[in-house]
């Protein structure tokens, strides 16, 4: 077999999990999915006999002409493939997310061992061309190389020892066409229960109706496929297919064509249930097949233009009025975007002076405006001749001249136009109080080509007037989609996500006929009422998703039109007990694709839409040849998840959509679950429900108390509310390419349970879960979620109820992420790496993950209440030191999209500019695109946007934990950062207030972080504190009051100390230098065996610590984050009296053990115990109460350890004191010195940071395709009044100036992104300008070219009117320039007409012409040549550094 190239999308992910695309050489059909059955290629066949497998086996490994045809890339997805199935995902997807085909890279050192490449069931010559990659790539160890290579033949030769599932037929005719089955046309009895059992083979031909339908013991029913007959619908009560039965509707290769449903009816509590099935179900036993294949349109795709209100951009217009609007009402239009600019009401019936204020506002009306009017009640009375001619000529009525007393007339027309362009209509009035309507209407075209209808009318309903204006779109809403739909077809149900932050503005329409559709575009039926995004905004791919809810098989629950008996009524009002399909262990096949699931689930824990249940392995590792998937289902409207995996392995979730459900969607239920892949899935509107603590909102938990202990009232915001679109109960699982489009509180939430819970228990020991190593997260998105987008961190209480912790079992808890190689926490750590996510519009968080080592890189974050929280797997002693980074991310405040009023959206005010927006949690709620919490955490190469406060709240790109208890880490430390000019504020520490309280606990104290290089401050090497903060201030550092924050230079770590006996004080610690100014820290455990306390301090200082109370017996200071030979002189304040035993140790947390102990003795002098000659000495002055140490680290530390490898070094100190003793200490035992300035501030500033922010222009869901960023700023005559000088396109970081008058071009190559032409034109004192710009948009630019068009100062167009050659660049009809107006445009000339064409024509009382796009390079529909990659690849390298260009003094570029 020859392996296709072609057959691979070259736009795809690093890995395609689509595994039959890998390696058939088929292409795939528009608008179908291809099968993911590997290819025979792919295993060693069992068909061969022992003598034809070796033959082929020394065919496969001498023949070369194969080997050419297997193309680089191609071996790279096989690798791919084999490393992730072999070893883990993370390896192969760490290894080969660097490895490129194009370049060399110095890959990372990963050992991989070569005999168990060899062992993989791949064919031989197969894996004989992955060994010698790897090899080539220098990551395959030595050893045992040519054992592996010789071990090939041998392998081809082994016999199967994993016993396979009986093979299904999948190959040769449809099944329903099979030769051997008899028709079956059972009728309808619902007292029946039917049974297809042994030497049945049936088809099913007509629609029936059972009690119920069981298939064994080797029975066959099969869906008759009939296209032009009527459609098949199958009732039941139940069907059960179980010991060799088997249900067919279609098959992989011949997907069925008809409508087929299968429908489950009945009540809850109607008749017995079924063991381990329960009622309402389709089940599959024991040796059952269930083979379920309809059309497989496009799943869901992405929006590619912004879908405004009502579809229009400014969005629909509707006004009705009865009495009080007597005369004259005029609404007028922009005839190029449809919006209502001007609107008057004039009483020509009563009031003479009237007319002369309608002429004037007609006099201000540009030529070309369209007009809508209307009469109310009477406008006839005072309407002067002099009027009435001007509204003939200047609205072309033919009516108005006549017009009289209360007599309904309605006119749309033009400005200025003529007759034939005016649309009018008048009803005679009789005085009986009813006349009718009279109703003008007519169609116009925006610039976009959206076709619109104005439409005004007038008339007298039952003696009472009514009149108004409707502005709308014609026939039909077009959406413009990524992707090819054709699969979808009129008649058809879609929904489109929310793009903010309120799930509920997702909008369900149906399809219209459209023959005038292209094939990325369908006909909505409706109007939506939201903003739905369709472009990359800011750097943030905010597109929505759109999902095809219709497929030609669908099963569906019966339902009742209300909630009725025990099924929750006191928390829905609609019936929740739908149909549901579960599937048990030793099934012999089940795959379903193209199917639709409406109504189906239950309140009811283990009845769920799609339930594996204790499936254990259903892939090759099960003896599954074909492995089982579920693939294009749409699973909507229902009633207790989406796809329940509980206890089962290896399952594929690919191209399904979760939408409106109930509790958690695709949940992975006892913690066991692994190698399970959810590839392009699409999951919104996911609702509370009640099954478990977890799926509950704050009314069900607090109302479901039946398993709590006692009388316990649950704590809903901490025991329940996680109610998640994905569900990750075990982290060695894959999430590559999905969507989070809304849930009630979070989009993919990962949580570890401590042990397997539920009917798992007992299956991995102990903490497993929380050591084993992330699987693939690739190019996810998250958004419009209520808490957060993604959620890493908390598990679930693995206990029952009890009088210790009466909270129900199952109830949200706590759980740190800490993986492990081999989930073993004596192996090294397993990085955990989030590539590639999107998070936008969550009220909450853009993300929040604690544990270590967890990386983010290649993430868009915006528009969240916070976009990024890193929190360390612990707070010391607890964590080790792990490490959270995130690199190579954008950050956005506030962005442009500013989002729509309703759909349950709580907050709207005003942003940075002055616009009016949605904003998350609250008005005031105060912003940050990265948090710190405690640390240590890393940013490097991130951009942040769009951070400005307002008057309502602080809005900042760097930001902390607020009511922060728990430590901070002086190692926190950002380098390579790009604040663009819109971050307003780039750090803030907050102040007291509303949101921060008293801004006074411990962390909120100590927060700080490092500038690594002055990326953030301007000043290398700086450090970054509250400004209140005299632990790390010395003469040298700088205030920056709006921060409320300093910035020092120095050397920092952190003092731990631990205090026992009492457990309750506050300590007071001060440096010497300023012990005026101490810090008080409440410290954190309260109640537990002891307290602490974790200061951040300037190394090679003295510190004074004293208490509110007596101080504690026993106190240990350890030195965290210190490396070798750091060291501090620390004063302790005791009653005179108290008598020291203090010793040093090194303790060795893993173990528990101590070593090292070695005891102080006490010096004769503070000079002698603090000399820091290696001693272990000890000084107490009895006069002043001070205890004195020298505390020094004297191990090496490693990495982001908090501690050496030794273990922790530490010095305890216990002191008798006797009762009554008194504790009172001076301020200051240490001699008085001036603070000393530490290495100072640099006197020069770091320089313009090239490298520095996200190498991305922007991030999203394709990350393939390349993206330049234009803007465009016009000038209107008053912009120029008001001293604005400069018109500008900026491209990129290239900013080309305008300072003369007239109209700019500036040409890009679509392909590379090159700067090919530009040009000016003096539309004032230029001869023939219209003919000019006509010549040049004809002649000069070539095709495939983005056309930038900005405008500065502009009179009427010098040799014509209208230019029409605009429409060569995607304007749908031809632009009329607005003197002393500004136009803008963002064009294309080519054969296409891509859908981020922007027209902006503006009059000159408008706000100047002003656009911001970011826009694809090299897309399909652009045809580029085969070398466009090279021209890119260039044109991105000089556009890197910023430059401006006076445009219009350079030579065109023709």
């Amino acid at each position: 077999m020859i392996i296709s190239e072609h057959s691979l999308n070259p736009n795809s992910s690093l890995w395609d999990m689509d595994y039959e695309r890998l390696l058939d050489s088929k292409k795939t059909l528009p608008g179908t999915v291809s099968s993911y059955k590997p290819s025979s290629l792919f295993r060693s066949s069992s068909l061969l006999s022992h003598q034809g497998r070796k033959s082929l086996l020394s065919q496969n490994l001498g023949q070369k002409p194969q080997e050419k045809q297997l193309s680089c890339d191609m071996l790279l997805k096989l690798s791919r493939y084999v490393l992730m199935d072999t070893f883990e995902p993370s390896l192969a997807w760490n290894l080969f997310r660097l490895y490129n085909c194009d370049r060399e890279v110095n890959l990372p050192k990963i050992p991989i061992h070569p005999l168990k490449v060899a062992q993989h069931k791949v064919k031989p010559f197969l894996l004989h061309r992955v060994l010698r990659l790897l090899r080539n790539m220098g990551v395959l160890s030595e050893a045992q190389q040519s054992k592996a290579f010789s071990l090939l033949k041998k392998q081809m030769l082994k016999p199967r020892k994993t016993p396979l599932k009986p093979k299904v037929e999948r190959g040769g005719p449809c099944p329903e066409a099979a030769p051997h089955l008899a028709p079956w046309r059972p009728g309808f009895d619902t007292r029946r229960a039917a049974v297809v059992g042994r030497g049945a083979a049936l088809r099913l031909e007509s629609s029936a109706a059972f009690h119920s339908l069981v298939i064994r013991d080797g029975g066959r029913l099969v869906f008759a496929d009939r296209p032009r007959g009527p459609p098949i619908t199958l009732r039941a009560r139940y069907i059960l297919i179980h010991d060799g039965g088997e249900l067919h509707v279609g098959s992989e290769r011949c997907p069925y064509g008809s409508r087929a449903t299968i429908s489950l009816y009945g009540r809850a509590a109607e008749g017995p249930a079924v063991e381990g099935f329960g009622q309402k179900f389709v089940g599959v036993g024991r040796g059952g097949v269930l083979e379920l294949h309809g059309r497989r349109p496009r799943s869901w795709t992405l929006l590619d233009k912004t879908l405004h209100p009502g579809g229009l951009r400014h969005g629909p217009y509707s006004s009705e009025k009865r009495w009080g609007s007597r005369g004259l009402n005029l609404r007028i239009l922009d005839a190029g975007t449809a919006r209502v600019l001007a609107a008057g009401r004039f009483d020509t019936h009563l009031r003479p002076g009237e007319c002369r204020r309608l002429r004037a506002f007609l006099a201000l009306q540009a030529p070309g405006r369209l007009v809508a009017a209307a009469v109310g009640d009477s406008a006839a009375r005072s309407l002067t001749l002099e009027t009435r001619l001007l509204l003939r000529d200047r609205l072309g009525s033919r009516h108005i001249a006549r017009l009289g007393y209360r007599q309904p007339w309605a006119l749309v027309g033009v400005l200025g136009g003529d007759r034939l362009s005016t649309a009018e209509d008048k009803r005679e009035y009789h005085g009986n109080g009813t006349t009718g309507l009279a109703v003008a209407q007519r169609d116009f075209l925006t610039y976009d080509g959206t076709r619109f209808t104005v439409t005004a009318f007038s008339g007298w309903i039952k003696g009472v007037p009514h009149n108004g204006f409707k502005v709308e779109v014609s026939k039909g809403i077009i959406l413009h989609l990524v992707d090819e739909v054709t699969s979808w077809l009129p008649g058809d149900r879609i929904v489109v996500a929310s793009t903010d932050y309120s799930m509920h503005q997702a909008e369900e329409f149906n399809l219209l006929p459209c023959p005038e559709c292209k094939s990325n575009q369908v006909k909505i039926d409706g109007s939506p009422l939201y903003l739905h995004i369709g472009e990359v905004i800011d750097g943030i791919d905010m597109r929505a998703e759109v999902g095809l809810l219709t497929r030609n098989i669908l099963i569906q629950g019966e339902m009742e039109d209300s909630c009725y008996g025990q099924n929750h009524c006191q928390f829905f009002s609609f019936d929740t007990f739908g149909g549901h399909i579960k599937i048990l262990r030793n099934f012999s096949s089940v795959h379903m694709s193209g199917v639709e699931l409406k109504n189906m689930g239950q309140q009811i824990l283990g009845s769920y839409p799609v339930h594996f249940h204790l499936a254990e392995d259903v892939d090759e590792r099960g003896g599954y040849e074909r492995p089982t998937y579920l693939d294009n289902l749409a699973i909507h409207h229902c009633f207790s998840r989406c796809v329940a995996i509980h206890g089962t392995h290896g399952l594929l979730v690919k191209d399904t959509i979760g939408y409106d459900t109930l509790g958690h969607c695709f949940f992975l239920e006892d913690g066991t679950e692994q190698r399970n892949t959810f590839y392009h899935n699409l999951g919104l509107l996911t609702r509370s429900g009640t099954i478990l603590p977890s799926d509950r909102n704050e009314a069900m938990c607090l109302a479901i108390r039946s398993h709590v202990y006692g009388d316990y009232v649950p704590v809903p915001s901490t025991d329940c509310m996680a109610v998640s679109t994905f569900w990750i109960a075990n982290p060695n699982n894959n999430l590559i390419e999905n969507a989070a489009a809304g849930a009630q509180d979070v989009g993919i939430w990962y949580l570890f349970h401590r042990v397997p819970t539920g009917q798992s228990e007992g299956q991995y020991p102990e903490g497993q879960a929380e050591h084993t190593p992330l699987g693939v997260f690739y190019n996810n998105r998250v958004h419009s979620n209520f808490k957060a987008g993604l959620f890493i961190g908390k598990g679930v209480k693995t206990t029952r109820a009890s009088a210790e912790d009466p909270r129900e079992y199952l109830t949200v808890d706590n759980a740190r992420f800490r993986p492990h190689q081999d989930a073993d926490p004596e192996k090294p750590r397993v990085p955990a790496v989030i590539d590639g996510l999107i998070a936008f519009k969550n009220n909450d968080h853009g993300a929040w993950a604690r544990g270590g080592d967890i990386i983010f890189r290649n993430s868009g974050f915006s528009d969240n209440g916070i976009g990024l929280t890193l929190a360390s797997d612990g707070t010391f002693p607890t964590d080790e030191g792990s490490s959270l980074e995130v690199t190579c991310s954008i950050f956005v405040g506030e962005s442009s999209n500013f989002g729509s009023q309703g759909g349950q959206n709580s907050y709207w005010g005003k942003g940075p500019n002055g616009e009016y927006r949605t904003l998350p949690r609250n008005k005031t709620f105060p912003i940050r695109g990265f948090q710190i919490y405690d640390g240590p955490v890393r940013m490097a190469k991130c951009t942040f946007k769009k951070f400005t406060p307002t008057v309502d709240r602080y809005s900042s790109a760097i930001g902390f934990f607020m009511k922060n208890s728990w430590q901070i880490s002086p190692q926190n430390n950002v380098s390579q950062i790009l604040m663009e000019k819109s971050v307003g504020l780039k750090v803030f520490f907050g102040r007291s207030g509303q949101w921060f309280g008293n801004n006074d606990n411990d962390g909120d104290k100590m927060s700080v972080f490092h500038d690594l290089d002055g990326s953030v401050t301007g000043y290398p090497d700086t450090f970054i504190g509250r400004e209140d903060n005299y632990l790390l201030r010395h003469p040298g550092c700088l205030t920056v009051p709006r921060w409320n924050g300093v910035m020092c230079t120095g050397k920092f770590a952190q003092l731990y100390i631990q205090a026992r006996r009492p457990e309750n004080l506050t300590l007071s610690i001060a440096r010497a230098a300023y012990h005026s100014h101490p810090l008080r820290l409440q410290g954190v455990n309260r109640g537990a065996p002891y307290q602490q306390y974790q200061p951040v301090v300037m190394l090679e200082q003295a510190y004074i610590i004293q208490w509110d109370g007596r101080a504690p017996e026993d106190i240990i200071l350890y030195p965290i984050n210190f490396n070798r030979g750091d060291w501090l002189h620390v004063a302790l304040c005791y009653p005179r009296a108290a008598v020291f035993q203090v010793m040093a140790d090194i303790y060795q947390r893993r173990t528990g053990t101590v070593h090292s102990v070695k005891h102080y003795l006490a010096a004769p002098s503070r000079a002698s115990a603090l000399n820091g000659t290696g001693e272990r000495l000890f000084y107490f002055d009895r006069a002043s109460g001070y205890l004195f140490i020298h505390l020094q680290a004297h191990e090496a530390r490693k990495g982001h350890s908090y501690c050496s490898q030794q273990g922790c070094e530490r010095v305890k100190i216990m002191a008798h004191m006797y009762p009554g003793d008194t504790w009172s200490c001076d301020p200051n035992p240490f001699p008085e010195r001036p603070a000393a300035a530490q290495r100072p501030m640099s006197q020069h500033p770091a320089a313009p940071c090239r490298a520095c922010g996200a190498p991305q222009l922007a991030i999203t869901s394709t990350p393939s395709v390349k993206y330049v960023r234009i803007q465009i700023q016009s000038l209107g005559r008053v912009d120029i009044q008001n001293h604005l000088t400069s018109a500008f396109i900026k491209i990129n970081d290239t900013v080309f100036l305008f300072n003369s008058r007239g109209i700019f071009f500036v040409v890009l190559d679509a392909c590379s992104g090159a700067v090919v032409s530009r040009r000016h034109f003096d539309t004032v004192t230029g001869e023939n300008a219209a003919s000019a710009i006509t010549d040049y948009v004809q002649t000069f630019i070539k095709e495939r070219s983005l056309v930038l068009v900005c405008s500065r100062d502009i009179a009427e167009v010098v040799g014509s009117s209208e230019m029409p050659v605009f429409t060569r660049l995607g304007s749908a009809k031809p632009i009329v320039f607005h003197k002393e107006g500004s136009f803008a445009m963002l064009g294309y000339k080519g054969q296409a007409k891509p859908s981020w064409i922007k027209v902006l024509n503006h009059a000159g009382y408008q706000k100047a012409a002003s656009l911001q796009h970011y826009v694809p390079l090299k897309l399909k529909e652009y045809q580029c040549l085969a070398n466009a990659d090279v021209s890119l690849k260039l044109a991105f390298s000089q556009n890197h550094s910023s430059e401006h260009i006076s445009a219009e003094v350079a030579a065109p570029q023709d």
